[in-house]
């Protein structure tokens, strides 16, 4: 028997089909916002607006850098889950935010895995470890040596309690084996105030931050935090061959949309981003700054956020911390 209102939903579902691949095919129409967990003006930021500038060029319209900073990147990450999933509201999220976050926030308000679509890592960087130079370590054999001899000795400051540099210097305790008095700042500088002074013996910390005071020698570095040398630091090897095997502490960036945006716009921006970052300049731009210019599936983002979750949910149990 033929039953008009069945009729009629089909036909309402076919139109809402028909109105949505429109929409893609036409996309973009409008400028788009890129919004980050950051405030303007940070080594985040850089990344954001150099690579928002490239894609609005190819994509034929303005990015718009969105900056809201708070809750750990939480600000960010529900302003982006809750957009119309339609192509015009991005997320550039950071590993912290996406990965490490999970296991910080016992209340986290938005699901890194369900809420987003990932298009791709644009990003890298690593952190170093420096130490000061009244610190008896040319090596981070040696340090791990100096940690087990005097296991009161040593402290690392960092920019807060689950920040990279919190989480970098935990890790390397549990793999070493040693103990180290962490003393978390609000922020990098008050930090590096004090590592300068010598009232801390070391930090694990941005590239860029360090790379002044290690060229004066007011601190020492003694290796980078990533699997492989950095070119900002090609001399400096990393942690895992100088004397600590399986270290790696890299910090990934990448773009992501709401869950449920069209695929064939998932598509289009992971090509023109891959296009953006695989380009030689763009690539020299960031490895002057410390960078690693990165480009992947959205497959390959996925499994990474998957990965280093789990990753990071050990080391945070192991240092015990929490916010709220």
């Amino acid at each position: 028997m033929f039953k008009p209102h069945k009729f009629l939903q089909a036909a309402a579902l076919i139109a809402a089909l028909g109105w949505a691949a429109n929409a893609a095919a036409a996309w973009p129409e409008k400028p788009i916002r890129l919004i980050l967990p950051f405030p303007a003006g940070g080594a985040t930021d850089f990344m954001a607006r150099t690579l928002g500038q490239k894609l609005g060029e190819r994509l034929g319209q303005t990015v718009v850098i969105d900056n809201r900073a708070g809750a750990g990147g939480g600000v960010a990450a529900e302003a982006v889950a809750g957009a119309a999933p339609d192509g015009y509201t991005l997320f550039f999220a950071t590993m912290g935010t996406l990965a490490i976050n999970p296991s910080l926030y016992p209340k986290l308000r938005y699901d890194p895995v369900k809420d987003f679509a990932p298009i791709a890592i644009t990003h890298a960087t690593a952190n170093v470890l420096v130490v000061h130079p009244q610190v008896a370590a040319k090596n981070v054999a040696e340090l791990i040596a100096l940690g087990r001899a005097k296991p009161t000795e040593l402290t690392f400051g960092s920019a807060g309690n689950g920040s990279s540099s919190h989480l970098a210097g935990e890790y390397f305790k549990t793999l070493a084996g040693i103990e180290m008095t962490h003393v978390p700042y609000k922020g990098t500088a008050p930090a590096l105030v004090d590592l300068l002074s010598g009232r801390i013996s070391m930090m694990f910390d941005t590239i860029s931050v360090h790379v002044d005071n290690i060229k004066t020698g007011k601190v020492r570095a003694l290796g980078v935090t990533s699997a492989a040398r950095t070119p900002a630091l090609p001399e400096v090897p990393t942690i895992a061959e100088s004397g600590l095997p399986g270290y790696d502490v890299s910090i990934w960036l990448g773009v992501l949309a709401p869950v449920n945006t069209p695929k064939d716009i998932v598509a289009r921006l992971n090509a023109d981003i891959v296009k953006v970052m695989s380009d030689p300049e763009m690539k020299k731009q960031m490895t002057g700054a410390g960078i690693e210019a990165r480009a992947s599936t959205p497959e390959q983002f996925a499994a990474a956020i998957a990965a280093d979750t789990i990753k990071w949910s050990k080391i945070v149990k192991t240092a015990g911390a929490r916010l709220d």
